[in-house]
């Protein structure tokens, strides 16, 4: 009988070594050695080789023909030896894989695994807006098992595939076994209702068997996560020598062009989240308790869809989505960068996530890669890779379909775009470029254009901090300009019924330790919610009044109470119908709203105390009339050459604070990007010199993508300090002598008159 020996308990560590020495200390799994540098800034979080090793006496292990280990997450590379024998090498971080020790284990043996998140060019992800924390992060165990055991070896995978299809009021269940050493043993395969009944059963020497479930139950979502249950056992003389069982779900859904995610026959929205899986000060060394948190917080917002970033998820995560009944959207870290030695880690990654996961009733969809079009879309190996993963993820399930998230600035008429099944684009309108009212008639154009095609939103998302405003703008962090910026999105996106999913980027606020945006360096700021989960952001409640069904009220701005103005704008979301504001104890008003947003102006005198009312709901807070900003409130940059209250702003003349898009609408102004544009362009390029036909061949480029009208569309929307900051993420740096100079300039050039 199979055996499951958890080995979390009492590994040595050693940082930054391949052999334990005399600076090893003793860890409990789950562990990543890049907890704290891993979300503090600066890029410099350790990347190297890391030993844990532990030992094991045989006298302890129950008795078994085989023994495997079983490591559920090591990032991003790993060798596994027993007493000094390498036995395995494994490339990918997030998957669960398995090494058979049985030959090599003696009475007592040291397990050994070197782990190691270095830079390489061979193994995904080596780019990418997050932090690649190292460690053994996720649970080891020894398997014990018979020599005929269901397989061990294929690509982690459960050893057991479960193929529900549904066919009218019943539903008929293929399984699939595959048994290493089967020598004609008799399996018994039995299927389980959620009440633990038996449902269906078989016993034969034939691996695969399909049984009926009549009056099936379906899976439908959050409205009833209905599971069943596999159960398949090896027999031998009438006694179990091994068995597995797996839990799964019953359903039919398709995606469509014009009405978007169709589940059980019935329309059901995708509106939701994508979600990271670190956490401040634990890293990616989540214990359940944490995954249940998140799921709990994103229970709560209302969301029936989850885009699980950017690689493969804890198993306990994807089972708690089943019982939820969460729609996801999984994929693989094929990400940013396209490595032209990388293609065997993507097909082996892509095996593992399938395999591994193919009886979760919450996937629907298969990720192939995230924004790997960075550096332009007409690679032909990587548009090669991209067939093959389709192709390889399409005969390795039938029953779902693929996907893949595009990074805005790819021309939606690029072949690569019509690859998968459905394709999604990471939108940032209002935030990197552009402004919010250029989300929805983007969509609107691609539907248009290509109304076969399904489209959906895979990210979207700005930045907020407790930094605090009444005159919310792009780029300055601050939480109420998040909560307008969603507003925008939410009225956009979730009015056009053909979008077949939006997920918001992102639930949490997460780990990449590249970042310095902001003020707290380290991490990316976009979450509805601290990476901390202490603390939910006024944009998590606009999200929870459009989705979910609990009654609530939310006064926005409660982190915000001294306020200069003599009124004050006061928001409040709800999904009642109807909402009253008291302010010290007067009602003010009561107002409705079909958009769940509440807008009321509250005159600011004295102390206030400001409450919302719903019916028997109630939520308050408190304002404070001053005379100046308070400066806790004011966004000031850790690191920053320049902040933008240090800028020179002549009354009537442009500055660094100013927007592109104004600046070019004058003609000096055109003169001078022209210049600024020429200069980022030669750093760029480091300076070399091309030939005309070269110049004229490529066109302007930034960051490696042509600009083109939609891209200078979204430029005109940052203000100059702001593009010269985020050219950072391109290697080009300017210096604070230099952006002075730039703002010299700038200060010369009369704005237009209103």
């Amino acid at each position: 009988m199979r055996n499951i020996i958890n080995l979390n308990e009492g590994w040595l560590f050693e940082k930054g070594a391949t052999a334990i020495g005399e600076n090893a200390v003793t860890v409990t799994l789950p562990h990543t050695w890049n907890a704290q540098d891993g979300q503090d800034g600066g890029n410099d979080y350790f990347r190297g080789s890391c030993v844990y090793q532990k030992k094991i006496a045989k006298a302890d292990l129950p008795a078994a023909e085989r023994y495997y280990l079983e490591i559920r997450g090591a990032n991003s590379s790993a060798d596994v030896s027993v007493d000094g024998k390498q036995l395995c090498h494994h490339d990918g971080g997030y998957s669960t894989w398995r090494v058979d020790l049985t030959d090599a284990l003696q009475d007592e043996s040291d397990i050994t695994i070197v782990v190691d998140n270095a830079p390489n060019d061979h193994v995904y992800p080596q780019m990418a807006d997050f932090t690649f924390y190292g460690g053994l992060y996720r649970d080891v165990n020894l398997v014990c098992v018979s020599s005929t055991h269901f397989d061990l070896d294929y690509f982690g995978a459960p050893g057991l595939k479960v193929t529900p299809e549904v066919t009218g009021a019943d539903a008929k269940v293929e399984l699939e076994a595959y048994v290493t050493g089967h020598n004609g043993e008799t399996l018994r395969y039995v299927v389980l209702d959620g009440e633990g009944n038996v449902v269906a059963q078989e016993e034969t020497a034939e691996t695969k068997v399909t049984l009926a479930i009549p009056g099936v139950h379906l899976w439908n979502g959050r409205k009833d996560p209905y599971l069943y249950k596999a159960e398949a056992s090896i027999l031998r003389d009438g006694e179990v020598i091994d068995n597995v069982a797996l839990r799964f779900g019953c359903r039919t859904f398709s995606i469509d062009p014009e009405r978007g995610f169709i589940l059980n026959g019935e329309e059901y929205p995708l509106r939701g989240v994508s979600r990271h899986q670190d956490r401040l000060g634990v890293g990616n060394a989540l214990l359940p308790c944490h995954h249940e948190e998140d799921i709990d917080l994103i229970m709560e917002v209302g969301a029936t869809t989850i885009r699980l970033a950017h690689y493969q998820h804890d198993q306990y995560f994807y089972d708690l989505c089943d019982e939820k009944g969460l729609v996801l959207w999984a994929e693989i870290p094929y990400i940013s960068n396209h490595l032209p030695k990388g293609r065997e880690n993507t097909i082996s990654q892509m095996k593992e996530l399938v395999s591994q996961n193919y009886h979760h009733a919450s996937i629907f969809v298969w990720g192939l890669s995230n924004e790997i079009t960075m550096g332009g879309a007409k690679d032909p190996d990587l548009l090669e890779n991209h067939h093959i993963l389709n192709d390889l993820v399409h005969d390795m399930d039938k029953t779902r379909l693929t996907t893949m998230a595009c990074v805005s600035m790819c021309d939606m008429d690029e072949p690569y775009v019509q690859i998968p099944d459905v394709v999604s684009y990471n939108h940032y309108f209002g935030w990197y470029g552009g402004d919010t009212s250029m989300n929805g008639p983007w969509f609107d154009k691609f539907h248009a254009k290509y109304p076969e095609k399904p489209i959906g939103v895979s990210e979207y998302g700005c930045e907020a901090l407790n930094w605090h405003t009444s005159n919310p703008t792009q780029g300055d962090y601050t939480e109420e300009y998040q909560a307008y910026y969603h507003e925008e999105l939410i009225k956009q996106l979730f009015t056009r019924p053909y979008i077949w999913a939006t997920h918001v980027w992102n639930m949490f606020d997460f780990g990449a330790d590249a970042r310095a945006e902001g003020g707290e360096n380290g991490q990316n700021h976009k979450g509805l919610v601290t990476m901390d989960r202490k603390y939910k952001k006024d944009s998590f409640y606009a999200y929870k009044a459009w989705l979910s069904d609990d009654p609530f009220v939310h006064l926005c701005g409660k982190r915000y109470i001294d306020r200069v103005e003599d009124v004050t704008k006061v928001t409040v979301y709800s999904n009642q119908p109807e909402v009253e504001l008291l302010v010290n104890g007067q009602s003010i008003g009561k107002k409705t709203a079909e958009d769940h947003f509440f807008y009321f102006d509250v005159p600011n005198v004295g102390e206030s105390q400001i409450v919302a009312v719903a019916g028997d709901l109630r939520d308050e807070g408190t304002i404070r009339k001053v005379d100046e900003m308070n400066q806790d409130y004011v966004l000031k940059e850790k690191g920053a050459i320049l902040n933008w209250f240090d800028v020179e702003a002549p009354e009537g003349r442009f500055s660094l604070n100013d927007k592109i898009s104004d600046i070019l609408s004058t003609f000096r102004g055109k003169l001078w990007f022209a210049k600024v544009g020429l200069k980022m362009k030669k750093m760029m390029s480091g300076g070399g010199k091309k030939d005309e036909k070269d110049e004229k061949k490529e066109g302007m480029k930034v960051a490696g993508f042509k600009m083109s009208e939609g891209i200078m569309q979204m430029m005109g929307g940052f203000t100059v300090l702001r593009l010269t900051s985020l050219m950072g993420m391109a290697n080009v740096s300017f210096t604070k002598e230099d952006l002075l100079a730039m703002n010299k300039q700038l200060n010369r050039i009369k704005k237009p008159k209103k």
